[in-house]
């Protein structure tokens, strides 16, 4: 291969003026004419838990008062989202950013975007317009909110963030290998992998769905837990009706107008992430030629496309500058990194138009069969989907988008993207993919694990479908769900609440009799047997259920924590969750017991006892609204039960940053969840970990904490007379 000094050749920087401080533009007469007289059109009204309920005499009214709601809960946030769509971070948080910025400009490209916008249909072009309006009118009439960069929202923006989820597909690309392989050429082509951090996974590890029959439910009718596990405060509560057949309730994510998990009068869904392979790695064969970069394919030269790519950035001292990269592509997607002196490329779904299309749509659907025809679109496709409806029924989506693909390669791997034959051959029809609808056992559960649990015996089979629609495994959230939910009758919307937060930490049942093992294998007069004799009691005692008294749900964490220290690397290495490689003899016996011990020292160094309570060590903190949260030790915390759902906590909850403080604190897991039960009337109950704002000034930023710590839900007002009754104010936009 030809010297990559090449390839950096038409990499420039340059600075430029500094950056005067943003403001809102001036908004022209005619202008906000138009915008006072949709939000004429528009009520707002919040409830006594600050929960907003949009009314609109449109659906476009709609989402002008839902955006603006938005807005006064907490517009950075929703600014966040659109930068970091947009690949332009970099201009606020540094250089830094750089590569996050190129990542997202690799498939987010705003002239495609508008021009998307503009073949979009007209009702949907109607949408996107109000968003921006709603947001723009909202920045017009706070003069006080100082936008970071974006000073004025335009409609193809809602285009480049238009899939619900916590971490899109675009954000699978290694930010370390791409900078590696456009950020430094004298590096050589071979790049070295990512340094990846040991331990166990990150929470969230995913969301759980459950769904029940009217068969076993005790008043007849279907119900569904809604369980996302998101890092907090990614999602408000939100309820957006309109004249048009909108009425749509549940969690919307910031800076979006369609409700992401939820429910209508008729029917809800709730999205898991992961299910089949929706992403492929090619491996290109590049030459050099003539002062150009071609790639191999079907035993011919095709070159590769370049394209230059401005990534503007702030300076430390201030003022502006601008990196030019010019990225490649082959047909299938852009060149990513490189591996054994090839280069990958990237494919995958970026269909912005069709999937804001099926965000929209599925929220005004009214039957199975119309929800059905939104799944039809194919672009969900980082999720799996848990569905129930007032018609009795109950079904379950494993995936959505499934490319189809010869079955003979292992697509878990990168494929040679010379050969005809790895190419993708259309996509799956949804009849195709792992699906269910009113299996006999009257549930089903998905907690981001395979879908050959979902139904207990009623389940699919792995053996009738090709390996890459499920390309997870079980995980301890799945077993402990299945135990929850099998030959059970009678559900209520509380019971069913109370199965979701059923306390077991199912992954102990396998983890714990190893340990037992290598103790009682240890000589009656072995020192470190004497030693860890009170720790081996205490766990053997232990029933595997948290609480914020038992002392042994501290110690297993613990040493469950320094243990996956030891197997995380084995685990990534083989691509399966660590808890798996930790149950097995991968790990000594020799170490699990050592991990026992220094996990009770560093209890007794950080808490004064190895039998410290749970709850003095698990706590939920929330003291500024800052996007990335503080946590401090001296200042107020409530105790929390939950633990980690790599554990298998059904109630997830953990700390996903790196930890200065002695006690837990959460960060992610349990954030938005609702309960609903599909009658006549809908019922249903729903809890936020803190609060509806982002402001502390406001009493909603913290209104839910204690409620959430002990898993207490309020009840969902979803009819116009149930608001009125708890009524915390009526307004319009504007007022």
């Amino acid at each position: 291969m030809p010297a990559r000094s090449v390839l950096f050749a038409a990499i420039a920087c340059g600075v430029v003026a500094s950056v005067p401080a943003l403001a809102v533009p001036a908004v022209a007469a005619a202008e906000m004419a138009r915008w006072q007289a949709q939000a004429a059109n528009v009520s707002i009204a919040r409830d006594t838990w600050g929960v907003p309920h949009v009314t609109g005499k449109s659906d476009a009214d709609a989402v002008f008062g839902l955006m603006y709601a938005q807005a006064e809960d907490d517009f950075p946030r929703i600014e966040r989202n659109y930068i970091n769509a947009m690949g332009r971070l970099a201009e606020v948080e540094g250089e830094q950013e750089l590569y996050r910025d190129l990542r997202m400009k690799l498939f987010i490209n705003p002239g495609n975007l508008q021009a998307q916008y503009r073949a979009s249909p007209p009702w949907l072009q109607k949408l996107m317009t109000a968003f921006a309006d709603g947001l723009n009118f909202y920045l017009a009439t706070h003069p006080q909110v100082k936008p970071r960069l974006i000073t004025h929202f335009e409609p193809w923006m809602a285009l480049s963030f238009s899939e619900g989820s916590i971490g899109g597909d675009i954000e699978s690309v290694d930010l370390a290998r791409l900078e590696s392989f456009y950020g430094q050429p004298s590096k050589p082509a071979t790049i070295a992998l990512a340094s990846v951090e040991t331990g166990l996974d990150p929470e969230p590890s995913g969301s759980n769905g459950f769904a029940i029959a009217p068969a076993i439910t005790q008043n007849g009718h279907a119900l569904l837990m809604i369980n996302p596990h998101t890092s907090f405060y990614f999602r408000p509560e939100v309820q957006v009706t309109s004249g048009e057949g909108l009425n749509a309730y549940g969690a919307v994510t910031w800076g979006q107008f369609f409700v992401y998990q939820g429910f209508n009068e008729r029917l809800g869904w709730m999205h898991t992430s992961g299910g089949g392979d929706v992403i492929d790695e090619y491996l290109e064969s590049v030459v050099g030629k003539d002062g150009a970069w071609f790639y191999r394919y079907d035993g011919a030269l095709r070159p590769l496309k370049a394209v230059p790519i401005s990534l503007p950035y702030r300076l430390a001292g201030g003022g502006m500058g601008t990196k030019t990269i010019t990225v490649y592509y082959s047909h299938h997607g852009p060149i990513v990194r490189a591996q054994d002196g090839k280069w990958v490329a990237v494919r995958l779904m970026n269909e912005p138009l069709k999937a804001l299309t099926q965000s929209y749509t599925r929220t005004k659907a009214r039957d199975y069969a119309a929800f059905y025809k939104t799944m039809e679109l194919r672009t969900n496709s980082s999720n799996n989907t848990v569905y129930a409806d007032a018609d009795g029924n109950i079904a379950y989506f494993h995936g959505n988008f499934i490319p189809v693909r010869d079955p003979r390669f292992n697509w878990k791997q990168p494929v040679d993207g010379s050969y005809p034959a790895t190419e993708w051959k259309g996509l799956h029809t949804v009849a195709q993919t792992i699906t269910l609808f009113n299996p006999k056992n009257g549930w089903i559960q998905n907690t981001n694990n395979w879908p050959f649990s979902a139904a207990g015996a009623n389940s699919p089979r792995q053996q009738d479908y090709p390996a890459y629609m499920s390309v997870y495994g079980e995980n301890a959230r799945g077993l402990h769900a299945v135990k929850v939910f099998q030959n059970r009758t009678g559900f209520t919307l509380d019971s069913l609440i109370a199965a979701a937060y059923d306390s077991e930490l199912t992954a102990f049942e396998s983890l714990l009799p190893p340990l037992f093992a290598a103790w009682d294998a240890l000589p009656a007069d072995d020192a470190q047997k004497l030693a860890l004799a009170g720790k081996i009691a205490l766990l053997r005692d232990w029933d595997w259920h948290y609480s914020l008294t038992s002392t042994a749900t501290s110690l297993a964490v613990f040493w469950g924590q320094e243990l996956a220290e030891l197997a995380g690397p084995q685990a990534r290495g083989q691509g399966v969750p660590v808890v798996d490689v930790m149950a097995t003899n991968q790990v000594s016996a020799q170490q699990r017991l050592a991990a026992l011990a220094t996990a009770a020292d560093k209890l007794q160094r950080d808490f004064g006892s190895w039998q410290t309570p749970w709850g003095e060590i698990n706590r939920f903190q929330r003291l500024t609204g800052d996007l990335v949260q503080p946590f401090d030790d001296a200042k107020p915390s409530l105790a929390v039960p939950y633990a980690s759902g790599n554990w298998g906590a059904l109630a997830a909850y953990g700390q996903s940053s790196k930890s200065s403080t002695r006690r837990i604190y959460g960060e992610r897991g349990n954030s938005f969840v609702a309960a609903v039960e599909f009658g006549p009337r809908i019922r249903a109950k729903s809890i936020l970990a803190g609060g509806q704002s982002g402001d502390p000034k406001s009493p909603h930023f913290d209104d839910q904490a204690a409620m959430y710590a002990r898993g207490q839900f309020k009840d969902v007002l979803f009819y116009p007379e149930e608001v009125d009754r708890h009524l915390e104010r009526r307004y319009r936009p504007g007022e």
